[in-house]
C-alpha cells in the first residue's frame, strides 16, 4: 500500500441533512478508515463493530460503548473493543475519522 496524504480534511467531509455520508478514506482486507461529519442533533445508531480507533476533529458530541458514554470534542480519541457496540451524537456539528481494524 502507498501513503495517502489529505491536505485538508474539509474537503473530504460530507453534511447532509438526510444524516451521516461517511467517506471512504482507504480500504482493505485489514483496516477501513471514513471521515463522517454529523450536523447538530444528528446520530449514528448503537451497533456492534470491529475494533476501532475514532479521532475527533472538530465540535461537540456523545459517544456510546456499550453502556458507558463519552463527552467528546475536537481533538478526543476513542478506542471501542471488538464486539461493542457504539453509536454518536452530536450536539454541535460534529467532524471524526474512524479507523476499523480487522
Amino acid at each position: 500500500m502507498k501513503s495517502i496524504f489529505y491536505p485538508n480534511w474539509q474537503e473530504k467531509v460530507v453534511f447532509s441533512t438526510e444524516g451521516p455520508q461517511p467517506q471512504i478514506l482507504v480500504e482493505n482486507e485489514k483496516l477501513k478508515v471514513i471521515i463522517a461529519g454529523l450536523e447538530a442533533g444528528q446520530k449514528i445508531p448503537s451497533h456492534p463493530e470491529a475494533l476501532a480507533v475514532y479521532h475527533f476533529l472538530e465540535g461537540t458530541g456523545w459517544m456510546t460503548v456499550d453502556d458507558e458514554q463519552h463527552l467528546v470534542s475536537s481533538g478526543a480519541i476513542v478506542i471501542t473493543p471488538a464486539g461493542a457496540k457504539r453509536g454518536i451524537e452530536a450536539e454541535t456539528r460534529l467532524v471524526f475519522v474512524a479507523t476499523r481494524i480487522d
